[in-house]
């Protein structure tokens, strides 16, 4: 696929090895008949290190050979995650460090997991962008603070901290973006 087709979340081929693109910048070019660069910021699936690629807007890479498998979260110990694949009842385990950032808002009962399986092994996970979570933990509204749009601390049902709007109480159901850790709006 052509580097202007790559998306967030896409997985590539780079280096003999399958990379998850995570980051996007592109940068048009100042003269004329320069070429538009495209800057990807990736992780390596296997070896989970950070990757910079940089692609001319013709240049292209292939897409790696994996799957991607509807996945439910079993249970968590000490050093693993472990996942089962709902339509072959596979079993599935990773580390908990390498998927120490989706593990921030996966539950039970979350729909949309997809475990990323390259050569029959689980190498990543890859959850919706929108989670429903609940508010275990904030601070009381002040009577009276309304005027202006003001944040504050709320702890969710996964132990993620974020800062949401001053209305907001404890017990309530609110959307969140995973991938800048923000609130979107109640659920």
């Amino acid at each position: 696929m052509q580097a202007k087709e790559i998306k967030n979340g896409a997985v590539v081929n780079f280096n003999g090895a399958p990379v998850i693109i995570q980051g996007i910048h592109v940068q048009s070019p100042s003269a004329r008949g320069a070429a538009t660069l495209y800057k990807f910021r990736g992780r390596n699936l296997v070896t989970k290190q950070k990757v910079d690629i940089t692609l001319k807007g013709t240049e292209s890479l292939d897409e790696a050979d994996f799957q991607r498998q509807a996945v439910t979260l079993m249970y968590t110990d000490a050093t693993d995650a472990h996942f089962l694949d709902s339509g072959t009842y596979n079993q599935y385990s990773i580390a908990l460090e390498d998927v120490a950032h989706e593990m921030q808002y996966i539950t039970e009962q979350l729909a949309g997991v997809l475990a990323l399986i390259y050569n029959d092994e689980c190498v990543g996970v890859q959850i919706p962008t929108t989670v429903e979570l609940q508010i275990t933990q904030t601070d009381p509204a002040v009577k009276g603070n309304s005027a202006t749009s003001r944040t504050k601390p709320a702890t969710l049902s996964t132990g993620v901290q974020i800062q949401v709007p001053e209305y907001l109480k404890q017990g309530e159901t609110i959307k969140v973006d995973t991938r800048e850790n923000q609130f979107l709006g109640r659920a």
